[in-house]
C-alpha cells in the first residue's frame, strides 16, 4: 500500500514556516522569561529569609554525622548489635504510640463527622443559600490554614498536658481539610436524584440523605482513611508541644542527645505508619472498587 504526500509550494510553504519558526520562539521565549521570573523570585526569597549557601556548604557535614550517631549506642557500638539496649523503653513507647494511634483515630472519626455534614452546606450545587456556603467555606479556611501544632498548643494553654489537646488539634485540622474535599465530591453528584427526592415534598436535609449521601459515601470513607493516615503522622509529633503520644518521649530524647532512643523511636514510628499506610491503600482500593461496580 502506497501513500502520496502532497508538497506544498514554494511559495506558499515558505510564509507557513516562517510563522511556525516565529510561534517556535515566541513560545522559547515566554518559557525562558518564566524561568528568569522564578529564579528572581527565589533569590530575593532566599535573601529574605536570609538562606546562606555558604552556611549551608561549611555545615552539610553535620547532618550525616548526625544520622550516624543515631545509629550508636553509647559504647560506640552499632545499635543492631544489641537490641535489648536499643530498645530498652519498648513497653512505655508502645503505650505512647498506641496513644497517638488513638489521638489520630479519634480526632479523625471527629473531624470527620463533622466535614460529612459541613460539605452539603458548603456545596455550590446543594447549598441552601448563597452566604451559608461562603461562611461554611471561609471556616473550613480558617481550621485547615493554622498548623495542627499551633492548635495543640492553645488547646494545652486551655485544658493542660495530655491527648485530649492532640485530639481536639487533629479534628478541627481534619475538619477543614476534608469539608473542602468532602464539598469537591458533592459538587460532582448526579442531581436527578435529589431533585426527585425534593420533588415529593422532602425538606432540605431529607433530600440531602437519601438523594445525595449514597452517591458520596464510599468517596467521603476513601478520603477519611487517607487523612487518617497523615494524622498518624502528624498526632507522632504532638508530644512535641505536650498535647500527649509518642512525641513528649521523642523531643525529650532529641534534647538530651538520646541518639539511640531517638532512633528506636523513629523506627517504631516508620514502621507503624508503613503498616497503617498498607492497611489503609487496602481498604480505599476496595471502596473504589466497590463504587465502581455499582
Amino acid at each position: 500500500m502506497s501513500t502520496h504526500i502532497v508538497r506544498l509550494p514554494e511559495a506558499q510553504l515558505r510564509p507557513l514556516m516562517a510563522a511556525y519558526d516565529a510561534s517556535v520562539r515566541s513560545r522559547r521565549w515566554h518559557t525562558l522569561l518564566m524561568v528568569a521570573c522564578v529564579a528572581a523570585a527565589m533569590l530575593l526569597a532566599s535573601i529574605s529569609a536570609e538562606v546562606s549557601p555558604v552556611k549551608f556548604l561549611e555545615n552539610i557535614h553535620r547532618f550525616p554525622s548526625y544520622i550516624i550517631r543515631l545509629f550508636h549506642l553509647e559504647n560506640g557500638q552499632p545499635v543492631w548489635t544489641d537490641f535489648g539496649e536499643w530498645f530498652w523503653g519498648l513497653g512505655r513507647w508502645f503505650r505512647l504510640l498506641w496513644e497517638t494511634l488513638l489521638m489520630a483515630y479519634v480526632g479523625t472519626l471527629l473531624g470527620a463527622l463533622a466535614a460529612s455534614c459541613l460539605a452539603f452546606l458548603g456545596a455550590a450545587n446543594v447549598a441552601p443559600a448563597r452566604w451559608v456556603r461562603l461562611v461554611v467555606r471561609r471556616f473550613c479556611e480558617l481550621c485547615r490554614t493554622v498548623p495542627e501544632l499551633v492548635f495543640a498548643l492553645l488547646f494545652v494553654i486551655a485544658f493542660g498536658l495530655g491527648p485530649m489537646a492532640g485530639v481536639l488539634a487533629v479534628a478541627i485540622h481534619t475538619l477543614g481539610a476534608l469539608g473542602k474535599l468532602f464539598a469537591e465530591v458533592v459538587e460532582n453528584i448526579d442531581m436527578k436524584p435529589v431533585e426527585g427526592v425534593s420533588s415529593t415534598g422532602a425538606p432540605w436535609h431529607v433530600a440531602m440523605r437519601f438523594g445525595a449521601l449514597p452517591q458520596v459515601l464510599s468517596n467521603f470513607a476513601s478520603y477519611a482513611l487517607l487523612r487518617f493516615e497523615i494524622n498518624v503522622r502528624g498526632a507522632a509529633v504532638m508530644g512535641f508541644v505536650g498535647a500527649g503520644g509518642i512525641g513528649q518521649d521523642l523531643i525529650e530524647a532529641i534534647r538530651k542527645f538520646y541518639y539511640s532512643d531517638v532512633s528506636a523511636i523513629l523506627v517504631m514510628i516508620l514502621l507503624t505508619v508503613a503498616i497503617i499506610d498498607s492497611l489503609t491503600s487496602l481498604l480505599r482500593h476496595r471502596l473504589i472498587g466497590l463504587e465502581g461496580k455499582n
